[in-house]
């Protein structure tokens, strides 16, 4: 086998001359800190197979295997070879994430001070690592911490589309359907859009759709409000249901389809987005989400009903969030256009126009004793160099400049 030797100055460079000379799947053998820097022994996947191999040979040759020794009781078994090979992934699983904590730290927190209490700084304001190491890595690395705020926050304003006119979207019309997981808001959120479109043109030209047939009370609800406001509400069960009220309600300026909710994890939501699709009447999708949610259920969500695209998102359930930064963050790296905010039960009162500034302070107005996410500079380097964050391509296209 072919051990080869790499020194360099970091340990990044050093994985880096590694990866180009053996390749991606090279075997790391060892490595220590040098007068030079790091040093690195390796060989490629290919030696070390070979090495296993003919070690595999020899122990199952019977012209080189030892003398037959004196019987004696019966032993458990050793571990297999395939044990030693996982046991050896995990070791080098385990150093490339040490290597990748020491180049992650060597970069930034020694070099920058100012950078560190950044991050920390909006890691504790609840956004993504990824999101907040982006940040960090493209920060001005001048100034103090409250520049290095503000900065952050006209980058966040800038990165979050939302509906810039809603005379125009409630001129334009269409047929749009709310849709989003059980509880999150969609039937009431439908009453509010249904009443804010009465006010500016009368209920004429409106129309409501309910597919949600098996939350009991759902359809009474909805038709409840439509009573009120003098709209009529269709209830459908399918998509042929939904194929021939679209055709019966061509006429209407506007349509509005409250759905069934279910978990993003129901396959019935691929199918609730088919049958959505399905109809000759283009359906635009205005996915609801609730700021209350963590980041990995609100990117979960996104993902699956997202389907070949979304018109818009509405975040609903302000009014019990502490923090919106998990759903702002959301927003931010999934490129959504945000319509709507839903801050209470009152219908039309609580639905406000989404407004970037405003969310951005709202983020930063949360209190450090508000806070659960608080990290020491020793943790920063296990909490950023993971997997998930390096390799987060949802950053991709943020604007900076």
């Amino acid at each position: 086998m072919k051990v080869h030797r790499f020194i360099a100055s970091s340990a990044r460079e050093a994985l880096g001359l590694v990866r180009e000379a053996l390749g991606p799947e090279a075997m790391i053998l060892a490595n220590r800190s040098a007068e030079a820097g790091i040093e690195i022994l390796a060989c490629s996947e290919r030696d070390y197979a070979t090495v296993i191999e003919q070690y595999r040979d020899d122990d199952a040759d019977p012209a080189l295997a030892a003398p037959a020794p004196a019987p004696v009781p019966a032993a458990d078994p050793g571990p297999g070879m395939s044990v030693v090979m996982e046991e050896i992934r995990a070791m080098r699983e385990a150093l490339a994430k040490q290597m990748n904590e020491l180049a992650w730290s060597g970069q930034q927190q020694p070099k920058n001070p100012l950078k560190s209490a950044m991050l920390k700084h909006l890691l504790s304001l609840g956004l993504s690592p990824s999101l907040t190491r982006y940040l960090t890595e493209n920060a001005p690395g001048e100034g103090d911490l409250e520049q290095a705020i503000e900065w952050s926050k006209g980058i966040l304003t800038r990165n979050i589309n939302v509906l810039q006119d809603e005379d125009s979207f409630l001129d334009e019309g269409g047929v749009y359907a709310l849709i989003g997981p059980t509880g999150v808001g969609k039937t009431t959120t439908t009453a509010k859009l249904a009443a804010r479109y009465v006010m500016r043109h009368g209920p004429g030209k409106l129309a409501l759709i309910t597919t949600d047939g098996y939350r009991i009370g759902a359809h009474e609800q909805l038709r409840i409000y439509g009573k009120i406001m003098g709209v009529m509400v269709h209830s459908v069960k399918d998509e042929v249901d939904l194929r021939l009220a679209l055709e019966e309600l061509a006429t209407k300026h506007t349509v509005l389809i409250d759905t069934v909710g279910m978990s993003q994890r129901d396959q019935m939501v691929a199918e609730q987005i088919a049958m959505l699709a399905g109809t000759q009447v283009p359906v635009k999708r205005l996915l609801c989400l609730n700021t209350t949610s963590t980041i990995e259920t609100l990117n979960e969500v996104v993902h699956a009903y997202r389907g070949s695209g979304l018109e818009g998102v509405i975040l609903t359930k302000l009014d019990e969030a502490v923090t919106i930064s998990n759903a702002l963050d959301v927003v931010i790296r999934q490129k959504l256009r945000l319509f709507y905010l839903g801050t209470g039960q009152r219908v039309p009162e609580d639905l406000q126009l989404a407004q970037a500034r405003p969310l951005v302070e709202r983020v930063f107005e949360l209190r450090s004793s508000q806070s659960s996410k608080h990290y020491e500079d020793s943790e920063l380097p296990v909490l950023m160099s993971t997997d998930a964050v390096r390799l987060d391509t949802s950053v991709q296209g943020i604007k900076i400049a």
